[in-house]
């Protein structure tokens, strides 16, 4: 992982990531027992694809390379939609 933060030129930012991804993993699982967790986390993570598929476009990277960050997203966006219409 370390190499691909140097190669997007985000060397500084790669621990902020991981520990975003871990905190919003953890809000996920919160969010199980208390909806506003699941909503927070959820956006927040699809943001967070939203900016890693950024990246890879920008870095001209193939289809396939940039699907993982492409699905993440979309998964996260339902799931924070989905919690949206629950809480309703």
């Amino acid at each position: 992982m370390k190499d691909e933060f140097k190669r997007f030129g985000l060397e500084k930012i790669g621990l902020t990531t991981v520990l975003l991804e871990i905190i919003g993993a953890l809000g996920l699982l919160v969010g199980l027992k208390f909806n506003f967790f699941l909503i927070i986390s959820s956006l927040g993570l699809a943001l967070l694809m939203f900016a890693g598929l950024i990246v890879r476009i920008n870095l001209k990277d193939s289809v396939w390379i940039s699907l993982p960050a492409f699905l993440l997203m979309v998964l996260n966006a339902f799931i924070f939609w989905t919690s949206i219409i629950i809480q309703k």
